[in-house]
């Protein structure tokens, strides 16, 4: 976002798994900066002023390990350091559910941070991860397959 072209996204809609440029408004649910230490940070709507909607939160357990997401505990309303080879969970804003009418309810995903550049060079100031969204509306699962939570 800081000091990263308009050109290329810096946000993420776990919803539509895809990358979205953060100028376009708030159709994402995190974005990727570098802080003013240096430091790589996702950070959820919140601290960008778009409501505190979506949420983050990291996990001591692998990637692989995290099953269900939890109701709660999510940091939505500051950046949060991320390093390579962090693990977190990710719970996108409410969305209304498309299979059950007025049902709301949000998105949830776990991220693995494979890579991090933080320099200017030409291919710098990215994050490269893995993320499993369950997209699923307000199921909780996140393993490979049919959702049971």
């Amino acid at each position: 976002m800081t000091r990263t072209p308009v050109s290329l996204p810096s946000g993420y809609s776990i919803k539509d798994l895809q990358r979205i440029r953060t100028e376009s408004g708030s159709s994402f649910d995190f974005a990727f900066d570098i802080d003013s230490t240096g430091q790589p940070v996702l950070l959820p709507t919140g601290p960008l002023k778009l409501g505190q909607q979506s949420g983050i939160q990291t996990s001591a357990q692998n990637f692989d390990s995290i099953k269900v997401a939890p109701t709660s505990g999510y940091n939505v309303d500051s950046a949060q350091v991320v390093h390579e080879d962090s693990v977190l969970i990710l719970m996108t804003r409410a969305s209304l559910c498309q299979s059950i009418v007025g049902f709301v309810a949000p998105y949830y995903a776990k991220l693995h941070v494979l890579a991090i550049d933080t320099t200017s060079a030409p291919n710098g100031r990215r994050i490269d991860f893995v993320i499993l969204s369950d997209l699923n509306c307000g199921f909780r699962g996140l393993e490979q397959g049919l959702p049971h939570q």
